[in-house]
């Protein structure tokens, strides 16, 4: 069910606040949606941070709701969207993410990854107050996750690594290779440390 914005809500979104503030109204104004249920919300944003859209995706029972990857990002991907929120009531008023939140934001994020859709939070709210993942770090530690990411992207993303790996151990080579040389001449140590890079230590252990 997509939600009818008035003008003054189709604003810019700078922060955390303002994803509450837009979801609280709606909450409170929306009668036919029973607030004593879980809801999942997804707000499209474009570039700018400009509100495209504010979706409901799923609505379920007291204490849990369903959610599925395709359709929290089929509207955005029809409308454009390159960022989204996600947002989700907990009815009991208790604002620590369960590890269903957990969970399903970790799984959000790498479909996002996939279809070059940006999830940039994920908020827990009441009809009085709100958890935000982003403000409270944990958004930043489900990024790191390894849990939902493809292998053939893990496989890139170890190769990478690997090839990063070989150029520092390449570059340190050459710049030992370089400090050899530099003594030889009778330069210092202090002054081939900085011309190479190397640490002090390092030179005099050349000796």
């Amino acid at each position: 069910m997509n939600v009818k914005l008035s003008e003054e809500q189709k604003i810019k979104l700078l922060n955390s606040d303002d994803v509450y503030s837009i979801m609280q109204e709606i909450l409170l104004r929306e009668k036919k949606i029973d607030r004593n249920k879980e809801h999942f919300w997804t707000i499209g944003l474009a570039n700018n941070n400009q509100i495209l859209y504010i979706e409901l995706i799923s609505l379920g029972g007291t204490s849990k709701t369903i959610v599925e990857p395709m359709q929290v990002f089929r509207v955005g991907v029809l409308k454009g969207a390159v960022k989204m929120l996600l947002v989700h009531n907990h009815p009991s008023g208790d604002l620590i993410p369960s590890e269903q939140d957990k969970d399903i934001t970790d799984r959000l994020l790498q479909v996002g990854i996939i279809l070059d859709i940006q999830v940039i939070d994920y908020l827990i709210i009441s009809e009085k107050s709100f958890t935000s993942f982003l403000d409270i770090g944990l958004l930043d530690i489900l990024k790191k996750s390894n849990k939902y990411v493809p292998a053939f992207e893990l496989e890139a993303r170890i190769r990478k690594e690997a090839e990063a790996l070989g150029e520092e151990r390449g570059k340190y080579i050459r710049n030992v290779e370089i400090a050899k040389e530099l003594k030889k001449k009778g330069l210092g140590d202090q002054v081939i440390a900085e011309v190479t890079g190397l640490s002090i230590g390092e030179v005099e252990e050349l000796d």
